[in-house]
């Protein structure tokens, strides 16, 4: 399970999504958001899976990085299906038992938040795999730059999400060697009731919390030791400026976009 988590991993490469400015990519993750939002029917869905297929093609990022992971998330995704199937009102009453009961339009309903939530981490994995965390935390700076101006710490903050999303498969690893120690003392995760397991998880989260809280002194004095005060007057390596590929990036999201306006508008299934 935990191998499948691809939340703040990033993986190399030179292709025209890896050179994309990242506040292109910001920006165009938070209007696919809203895009999926957007989409009122499987059409929708249809056109927005083939513009991830594109994106994966076009990037070099396979397929079953993306698949990989959505199994942390496969428990949400049956909650939230099971949900919408049984609780969804409607007049076309397939199957009835107490409070519970199944609609043609409880399944629809059931099949298309699945759906949905499924496009919204799909497609938000490819910001964290195709934008080094550097870049990630110089495009968030330089967004929230203009609220500056009103005492927001844009620096500070993105600085904060940067580290967030960099320690994440480091974390996972510690996890993993910690659980694969405690398992050579004999310790069990998978066997008996929940409480039980609950339990078993305590040689597990102190190591893991004490390893955590080390690393996070040991970056601090490494930054105090360098002298890192951050925000006004630093430079960059490689400073952020837009290109072509940007707007043409942009033309084919408004493309996706008007596609999904239009699809609203026919009342496309």
């Amino acid at each position: 399970m935990l191998g499948n988590i691809t939340i703040g991993q990033y993986f190399p490469g030179t292709s025209p999504v890896h050179k994309l400015d990242p506040r292109t990519k910001i920006i165009l993750t938070v209007a696919f958001l809203v895009c999926v939002f957007l989409s009122k029917g499987f059409t929708g869905f249809g056109v927005i899976t083939l513009y991830i297929l594109m994106c994966c093609f076009i990037s070099g990022i396979q397929l079953k990085f993306l698949v990989r992971g959505l199994k942390p998330i496969a428990v949400i995704v049956i909650f939230t299906f099971l949900l919408n199937l049984f609780l969804s009102s409607g007049t076309d009453v397939i199957w009835q038992w107490g409070i519970l009961h199944i609609t043609k339009s409880g399944i629809r309903n059931a099949i298309f938040m699945a759906l949905r939530l499924i496009l919204l981490v799909t497609g938000t994995q490819l910001l964290t795999l195709t934008t080094s965390p550097i870049a990630l935390t110089d495009g968030l700076e330089r967004l929230f730059k203009p609220l500056g101006k009103i005492g927001f710490p844009a620096h500070e903050l993105a600085m904060m999400m940067s580290i967030a999303l960099r320690f994440i498969p480091t974390l996972i690893e510690e996890t993993d060697k910690i659980t694969k120690a405690q398992k050579a003392r004999g310790a069990d995760f998978e066997s008996g009731g929940l409480i039980k397991r609950a339990k078993a998880l305590l040689p597990l989260l102190v190591p893991l919390f004490i390893s955590a809280f080390r690393r996070a002194d040991e970056l601090a004095m490494a930054m105090e030791a360098r002298c890192y005060r951050g925000g006004e007057g630093r430079t960059k390596m490689k400073p952020l400026k837009y290109g072509m590929r940007d707007l043409y990036a942009v033309i084919v999201f408004a493309v996706l976009l008007a596609a999904i306006i239009v699809l609203n508008c026919l009342g496309a299934f």
